[in-house]
């Protein structure tokens, strides 16, 4: 597998990550994929409520939603994500799409 998903217990730090690009996908998509996010509760000023980091092709990138305030809506009619990263992610995003 290309993709390595970090617990969040192992996240490396993503300082430094921004907006690259999004993904298509739902909440149950992306679980399916990746297994359960790397942060299952919204973040302190509750701008994400879930958000995945990962390592592809040597990258970390990060996966989340953004400004929902709502984990119901997150998780059951989310059908976009955002992708953060510190550089490109049009070959993580193609790679997400096609196995999805």
């Amino acid at each position: 597998m290309k993709i390595k998903v970090f617990n969040e217990e192992n996240v490396p730090n993503t300082s430094g990550t921004h907006l690259q690009g999004y993904i298509n996908a739902t909440y149950r998509e992306l679980v399916n994929l990746l297994g359960e996010p790397t942060f299952d509760e919204p973040s302190g000023d509750n701008k994400t409520q879930v958000e995945w980091v990962v390592e592809f092709e040597g990258n970390v990138f990060t996966i989340y939603d953004w400004k929902t305030y709502d984990r119901e809506f997150t998780e059951y009619d989310l059908d976009r994500f955002n992708i953060g990263g510190k550089g490109s992610a049009v070959d993580f995003i193609d790679y997400l799409e096609k196995s999805i």
